[in-house]
Formats: C-alpha cells, structure tokens, sequence
C-alpha cells in the first residue's frame, strides 16, 4: 500500500501533472520516484535527464521524458480537458478518491466527467459477463436497481452485457452510477454505449486513468479493473465465466481486501461457472440486495428512495400487472392467465410500459420494470347524483 503524500496539487501543477502523463511509458511507481525527488510536477517537466536519472529513473525513461516533452504543452492540455468537460485529478489532490490512493500502484492521475460525491462511498461494484442470459439480465436489473434506491452507487464499466444493465438500472432508479472506462474519456466503448455515456455524468460520473484519445485498447482493460474494485466496498459479480474480466476485477477485490458476492446460477451455464466457484470459494451468496447490504454494514439514511406513485386507469391494467413479475412472463402465458383477449393484454402491456411499470426482457417476454406504489383508481365519471 501506498502512502499519500501531505502536500496537495495547486492547478497550476496540474498541468504538469497531465503533461508529464501523456509522456508513453512513464506509470504509477516512476511518477512514485518523481514524486519523491521533486517538489513539484513543474521541477520535474524543465529537469535535465541527469536530474531525472538521480531520482531513480532509468536513462532510457529520463531521455524519453526530455525527447517527448517537447511536443507536449502543458497549458494546451488543460484546454482540450476544458474543451472536453473533464477534469483532471492529480493523486496528491485532496479529492482524488481515498480508497483509490490506497492500492499497491493507484494511477498518477484520474479524468473525471461529471462529479465524485461523498455519496460515492457507500458503492458497489456490478460487473458480470458481455453476454448475460435472461436469467443474469433480470437479475443485474434487480439488484443494481435496489442497490441505487438505498443510497448505494453502483460502480461498473461500461461494458456491453452486465456493465451497461448495472449503469442503466442505477439511472432509471433514480440514484447515483460511476463507469470506469479503459480508455480516455473521449473514445466511448463500445459505441453503442455513447447515449448511456451522456447521461451518466449527470448522476454520477465517468472516469480514466487514461489521457485523452487512448484509444480502447485490449491490455487496458485489465488494468482498469482495479480502479473498480479500489472504488467499491464489496464486488458483486452477476454470470462470469472462468477467464473473464469480471474474475480478474475479483483477484483485485481479494488482493485489496474487499468483500466479493456472487448471484448462483445454472450448473449447465457456463456463464455460470466462475460464479458458482466463487460461491464455493466462500463469496457471498446473493439472493437479493439484503444479502449485500448486511454483509457491508450499509444502514440505509431515511429509508429507501420513496416509490413513485402510479396511477392504474382500469380492471385491465390492473389484472395484466398483477400477473407480471420479476421472472419474464411470455404475452401469450400472460393472456392464458388472465382469461383476456389478446389484442386487449397487448394494448394494456403496451401501456404499462409506457408508465415504466413494465420492460420487455426478451422477444414478446414481460417483467416488472421496477418497484413502484401501482394504485386503480377506477373512474368515477357519470357516477355522480344528478
């Protein structure tokens, strides 16, 4: 673990910071001896390569810091972060994240769109597989869902499959979502996450350790994943396989001292196997957001998010809802059910997702979209006394 210095960036180190952060090469542990030799960013950027050597740096690491310097303007790189709504975050910054600063090798400098809260400190991190099934889609939407009602920010990746469910059901749940991105904040991957990316900095924020343009490269995403773990109390992991990214943001978890929970599934999945292990293993077994919450001692302040009331218009709506639940239910089961008409249980689904009482969770299949206070006021018109 590594301790934080006292001394805090001043903005105009921070362009220093980033600067000497665009320098190829040049991570955690050798800004580590930067930090140690210099007074500041600013002595480090004008230092000779003797200069740079004698702090413990190689001669290639010092040249090259020399040689690429000179095509780097540190007032210019504050201005496309400006340009680009981001903020850069030095480690000695009194609000880089405090359990970030504690891990073996925490990054030199964060990028944040969006805002970091004390409210982030009651989070969890929701990672799973890029190809959930039904079963682990409904499951994420649940519990990240619940997790975002009780005053918990869910931290995931922005990935395809779990990653985005998690980011999405903490929005429509009205709470708070950080994405950890292995690239700069300016290439969103995968594309088709660009809307998702918009509106996260709105209740949350996105965040890089990467500078500007890194494009999405595949070794950066095991490195990012300790940034998930580090950010959280306690990793959930919804569907992994054995040699996934999700079981490696497990071994940072382990390795930081953090809880790690688990969502049982099929023995025949093997979408299910890295998290049947790791139940075996001695995570937590998750059965609904209780299970995590009590485990991390997270005392939900004033209650849940109060549910928004929803007015039922009639007999219909009412009746479809009542049999839709958290498992997905096919329309033609739900019209068996109900004993009506076809056309009529798929107009009144069709309205009740409108309200956001109901999603469809594959082809032509329904669930709960949400907790929510449905109330059938039936109407009373032309009821009255004449």
């Amino acid at each position: 673990m590594r301790a934080m210095k006292s001394r805090s960036s001043t903005p105009e180190d921070t362009k220093y910071w980033v600067a000497l952060d665009k320098v190829s090469g040049l991570g955690p542990k050798k800004f580590d001896a930067l930090e140690r030799a210099f007074e500041s960013m600013e002595a480090v950027w004008s230092a000779a390569p003797s200069e740079l050597s004698d702090a413990g740096l190689d001669l290639a690491t010092a040249t090259k810091i020399v040689r690429e310097r000179d095509a780097i303007y540190p007032d210019d790189e504050i201005k496309k972060l400006e340009d680009s709504g981001v903020r850069a975050i030095p480690r000695t910054s009194t609000l880089y994240p405090t359990r970030l600063g504690q891990i073996y090798d925490p990054p030199a400098v964060i990028y944040v769109r969006g805002a970091l809260t004390e409210a982030d400190g009651r989070s969890v991190a929701v990672i799973g597989t890029r190809k959930p099934t039904t079963h682990g889609k409904e499951a994420c939407y649940l519990l990240a869902g619940e997790l975002a009602r009780n005053g918990v920010t869910v931290v995931s990746g922005l990935a395809r499959g779990i990653d985005g469910i998690a980011h999405n059901a903490a929005l429509e749940a009205g709470g708070r979502t950080l994405a950890v991105l292995g690239s700069g904040l300016d290439r969103i991957y995968p594309g088709e996450h660009m809307d998702l990316a918009r509106r996260i900095p709105d209740a949350g924020a996105l965040i890089s350790e990467f500078p500007l343009g890194t494009r999405p490269d595949a070794h950066n995403f095991p490195r990012r994943n300790r940034i998930l773990s580090a950010l959280s109390l306690g990793t959930l992991v919804i569907e992994a396989g054995f040699k996934s990214g999700a079981m490696l943001t497990v071994e940072h978890a382990v390795q930081q001292n953090k809880e790690v929970f688990a969502v049982p599934g099929s023995i025949l999945s093997e979408t299910n196997k890295g998290t049947n292990w790791l139940i075996q293993q001695g995570a937590k077994l998750v059965t609904g957001v209780d299970d995590v919450l009590d485990e991390l001692n997270i005392v939900v302040k004033g209650g849940q998010l109060p549910m928004e009331e929803i007015v039922l218009e009639n007999d219909l709506e009412a009746t479809v809802l009542g049999v839709i639940d958290a498992e997905p239910r096919h329309i033609d089961d739900v019209t068996r059910t109900t004993r009506l008409e076809s056309s009529a249980v798929a107009s009144t689904l069709s309205v009740l997702e409108i309200k956001g009482l109901v999603r469809q969770a594959g082809p032509m299949q329904y669930v709960r979209a949400r907790e929510v206070r449905a109330v059938y006021e039936p109407s009373t018109a032309g009821s009255q006394e004449k």
